[in-house]
């Protein structure tokens, strides 16, 4: 059996690779087919069942995140960011507010759940995933501008998402909701996350260039990572937005080693190198691989009318992210990446996570909320997969394009940044 483990590992390995070259030509993603290879495994032929896996689960898909995040982040620039943060901002919080508020309607007419429950569903699923948003724009090549605005917008929603879903079922359960505390928890989530991610960033940077002096040192990177994150999640704060932060300090060495070095001359920050990112990014990719395999084999189907329920609310977000995206989104930006844009609302590791929350402290209807949001996990995921497969190779690209007049058709000339 173990040896068949390891066989089917290789395999995995391997494919994904093939899923990669795979998708620059038919434009399937790799994460469709990860996904679907996760579901045969487990809920169509059950040879695996999430758990087995016990704790180890969760655990893996938080570092698959962290990595994730924090890679991306060394990506970006402190220009790009400062031209697509209001953008994203306005993008996060209009696509949380109109999703949270379509959820809950459809929970409180169609599914009769209180507001308060209801709400905290919308809540759930106001995110969308950054381990899904990233890998798919990368391999679409869009625009460095829009593909920053999705990357921040994910990683912004998913932390809103959290902090709010995580504060309501603290309310409900103790039959008190304090709007004052919910703000300030988010707040103080955001900003003392990013001043911890920063500080980390300035400290590790000053002590790389010994660190390389270590034999196997090429960890130690990741290894502070891991404390940033567990650090400012033992605080109460967002470690992802710390490990993000964190990534992007790292990959803006010459932006801040240059206001640093006129107060403090003896710092000699340095960024990673080439050979670091591209450790880095193997990391990512088997991470990655596995992770949407676990995703997968982590669905679960129990209930007909839920899994229907879950479908028809998946259908109205993607419906609800149109106009989401046409009054979110600057027009400057092309609009093949708006209609991309359009096509990606999925939904992944943090609404899976918060999900099972409810039924853990017998929240009334906490079933119903693991199994639908499992449900929107999933089809989620398989829509955005399929949009981005039918823009590129069917009229579906034409009508998006249609509903999203008005923007750019070409990407306008950017001045060179001094």
């Amino acid at each position: 059996m173990p040896a068949l483990v390891i066989a089917f590992i290789g395999a995995l390995v391997f494919g994904a690779h093939l899923f990669v070259a795979l998708f620059a030509k038919t434009r399937v993603p790799d994460v469709l087919l990860l996904i679907v290879i996760g579901l045969l495994l487990g809920p169509v032929t059950h040879l695996v069942r999430p758990e087995q896996f016990g704790s180890v689960g969760p655990v893996f898909t938080t570092v698959t995140l962290v990595f994730l995040l924090f890679e991306s982040g060394t990506e970006l620039q402190v220009g790009t960011i400062r031209k697509v943060l209001h953008g994203s901002f306005l993008l996060s919080v209009l696509n949380f507010v109109v999703t949270t508020a379509v959820v809950a309607v459809a929970a409180w007419k169609v599914a009769h759940l209180g507001v308060g429950t209801a709400i905290l569903l919308g809540t759930i699923l106001g995110g969308t995933s950054p381990a899904v948003v990233i890998p798919i724009a990368a391999q679409l090549k869009m625009k460095e501008h829009s593909g920053a605005i999705l990357f921040l917008e994910s990683a912004i929603s998913d932390v809103v998402s959290i902090v709010l879903a995580l504060a309501l079922l603290d309310g409900l359960h103790a039959g008190n909701l304090e709007v004052g505390k919910i703000i300030g928890t988010l707040l103080g989530s955001f900003l003392l996350a990013g001043v911890l991610g920063a500080l980390g960033a300035i400290f590790w940077s000053n002590l790389l260039s010994r660190v390389r002096t270590l034999q196997n040192g090429m960890f130690t990177t990741a290894a502070f990572l891991f404390l940033i994150f567990g650090l400012a999640e033992l605080l109460g704060y967002s470690g992802a937005i710390a490990a993000l932060v964190f990534g992007v300090g790292l990959g803006n060495v010459a932006w801040h080693g240059a206001i640093l070095s006129k107060r403090f001359p003896s710092l000699a920050p340095v960024g990673l190198n080439s050979r670091e990112k591209g450790f880095f990014a193997e990391i990512v990719f088997l991470l990655k691989t596995f992770f949407f395999v676990y995703i997968g084999l982590s669905i679960q189907f129990r209930n007909l009318s839920t899994i229907l329920f879950g479908l028809g609310v998946t259908a109205l977000l993607f419906v609800a992210r149109i106009p989401v995206v046409r009054y979110g989104v600057t027009r400057t930006t092309t609009v093949m990446d708006a209609s991309r844009m359009a096509a990606m609302a999925p939904k992944g590791l943090a609404a899976a996570v918060l999900a099972s929350l409810p039924l853990q402290q017998k929240l009334a209807h906490g079933d119903f909320i693991q199994n639908t949001t499992y449900a929107v996990v999933l089809f989620s995921i398989l829509l955005t997969s399929a949009l981005i497969f039918l823009q590129d190779r069917t009229p579906a690209g034409r009508v998006y394009r249609w509903l999203l007049t008005g923007f750019a058709k070409e990407e306008p000339e950017e001045t060179a940044e001094a």
